[in-house]
């Protein structure tokens, strides 16, 4: 594939399937810590097998109730929150999650003087970072990878590889070679040609995969089904 149909494709990925969940939400992760404080929230419920969009409703439910921070959720009464997820669709995990958000709040305070932020600052290589984010209540590699591959740089520590179903997905595409090598370096450049942000081209593929993944035959490339079949696009989970 030639490098102007590459990058036409990535673009054309990005227009079907969405970039950044974050972006979405009105979050502007490039624009300071009290909006890594809100994507800190959203991926806490991103992270629970759920879809999307009901996680997306079910933030909604909280930023319109002022939580905007994990330590917001610490300050509300138990039932409130059940009572907030119930109202954007999140039933199913309700209980469990209004019980973590009030966990996350407390160690945040207790650890990191109630600043999601200071987790950036004091943990600046990737590993660090990772096994902080992970030692959090109820998070984990998922919730983790999903929370850094849209902050990368804007935290020093925040450089995950490539998610491999974007990997998988750009090869599917023509995008990325078959060898493995350099996955992240090759989608920045392409993204760059394609005049696009990487952190939507790689949210893009994910999220191709995921309408993808009932899909049994598939030519791949140009011909991806997925990419021209009729009502697809815009699927998360």
């Amino acid at each position: 594939m030639t490098g102007s149909a590459a990058a036409e494709l990535a673009r054309a990925v990005i227009v079907r399937f969405g970039g950044r969940y974050s972006r979405e939400l009105g979050i502007d992760l490039d624009s300071g810590d009290a909006e890594v404080e809100r994507w800190f929230v959203a991926s806490t419920l991103f992270g629970t097998r759920i879809s999307a969009r009901v996680a997306e409703r079910a933030y909604a439910q909280l930023e319109q109730a002022g939580i905007r921070r994990i330590t917001d959720a610490g300050s509300r009464q138990w039932q409130e929150l059940v009572a907030l997820l119930d109202a954007g669709g999140y039933a199913r995990y309700d209980y469990r999650t209004a019980t973590r958000l009030q966990l996350l709040a407390q160690v945040v305070t207790e650890r990191y003087e109630g600043a999601i932020s200071e987790i950036g600052r004091r943990c600046t290589s990737p590993a660090a970072l990772a096994a902080a984010l992970e030692a959090l209540p109820g998070w984990g590699p998922v919730t983790t990878g999903l929370f850094l591959r849209e902050l990368r740089g804007v935290w020093p520590g925040a450089q995950p590889p490539l998610d491999s179903r974007a990997a998988q997905t750009a090869r599917h595409l023509g995008l990325l070679p078959p060898q493995v090598g350099d996955e992240l370096g090759r989608i920045s450049r392409l993204a760059e040609e394609a005049h696009c942000d990487a952190r939507d081209l790689e949210s893009g593929l994910v999220r191709l995969a995921l309408d993808h993944r009932r899909v049994t035959d598939c030519p791949g490339r140009l011909a991806c089904v997925a990419m021209t079949r009729p009502g697809s696009g815009g699927s998360k989970g």
